[in-house]
């Protein structure tokens, strides 16, 4: 069956099938395509579910905690905090340049890190991925390549303990408590065992993977504090803590919503067997990636969703980047293929919707 297509033709990836596994605590009823297939037009295939994990039996091993990163994350969020007090007294030009770095630093999640180079959805020019590596920098969530290896141990063993944030231990934890703490064994384990060499291979990710902190220091922090101190003449304690402390905060807490909230709250119209759900709201704070249902259940789907624009404001930007002849090659699952998957593993709420 014709399983996804790209922007100019539908490509067959072979045919699907059903078996039983198990995410979590819930048994899977998962379709099977032809891996060969889809790792020979994307060049991996490591954020498929793998049904043949088994976790450990026996006692879990104890939390460690990382003092370093609770001090650092109360503080950050502390400043957030009286960010907001400041609000009432900045410029209406350094709010909306507080908007343009939010949206900047969340298309290189987004559409970078995320899309581009842990999914491999689409295809984008050396310019188009300098400018994502730049926003991702801005948005410092830790480089490409990190992100990439975490993002694709979650796809591959989603609700285990291989999983970096495994919304079966709660929302706190999926949320940010997995920052707090070591990781567990597995996480790193599978981590290291995954095949990287397409990022290995990519000179800017390396690149930034090399001067990531400084990178960040400028980008994170120093710009979008000078910027309003500079050419507005904007207090630099309103510039520090507006543009760059409440957004990145806001930015931080976007993403992980979608770790959370979207494993957790919402409807499954694509597959019940899965925690991932669809959920609007983080869709509209996560330029997106809310739709999280059908992102588990077709992961290679470059708009992360089948309803194109709507609440998605990066499937609008890759839109607008292949229009500009900066990206190409767009994935996109067929719609039967959808109706067929929602009606065979759905929980029926998309005939009401």
């Amino acid at each position: 069956s014709k399983e996804f297509s790209s922007t100019s033709s539908t490509t067959a990836v072979g045919t699907v099938t059903s078996r039983v596994t198990r995410n979590g605590n819930a048994v899977v009823e998962k379709d099977l395509i032809n891996h060969e297939d889809l790792a020979g037009d994307r060049g991996m295939i490591d954020d498929i579910f793998d049904e043949t994990y088994q976790q450990k039996e026996g006692p879990k091993p104890p939390l460690r905690y990382v003092w370093r990163n609770i001090i650092l994350m109360s503080l950050l969020h502390l400043g957030a905090l009286f960010a907001l007090t400041l609000i009432p007294s900045a410029k209406v030009q350094t709010l909306a340049w507080a908007i343009l770095c939010f949206l900047l630093s969340a298309l290189g999640i987004t559409a970078g890190s995320h899309r581009l180079w842990s999914h491999r959805s689409y295809k984008a020019t050396l310019p188009l991925r300098i400018f994502l590596t730049i926003a991702n920098s801005m948005a410092f969530q830790n480089d490409i390549y990190e992100w990439v290896r975490d993002h694709r141990v979650h796809h591959k063993f989603s609700e285990t303990d291989a999983d970096p944030h495994n919304a079966m231990r709660g929302f706190f934890f999926s949320h940010i408590g997995w920052l707090l703490v070591r990781k567990h064994p597995d996480v790193i384990e599978k981590g290291q065992k995954l095949d990287l060499s397409d990022m290995k291979a990519d000179k800017v990710v390396m690149f930034q993977r090399r001067y990531y902190k400084p990178s960040v220091v400028l980008l994170c922090f120093t710009l979008p504090t000078v910027v309003p101190w500079y050419f507005w003449d904007e207090s630099i304690v309103i510039s520090f803590f507006i543009p760059a402390i409440l957004r990145y905060t806001i930015g931080l807490n976007a993403t992980w919503l979608v770790n959370s909230a979207a494993h957790m709250f919402g409807n499954r119209p694509y597959d019940q067997n899965i925690n991932p759900r669809e959920n609007p709201l983080v869709s509209l704070g996560a330029l997106g990636e809310g739709f999280h249902n059908y992102h588990h259940t077709f992961p290679y789907d470059y708009s992360t969703s089948e309803f194109g624009w709507r609440f998605n404001l990066t499937t609008a930007f890759i839109d607008l980047m292949c229009l500009l002849g900066l990206a190409s090659d767009r994935k996109k699952v067929s719609k039967e293929v959808i109706l067929a998957r929602k009606m065979r593993t759905g929980d029926g709420s998309h005939k009401s919707g």
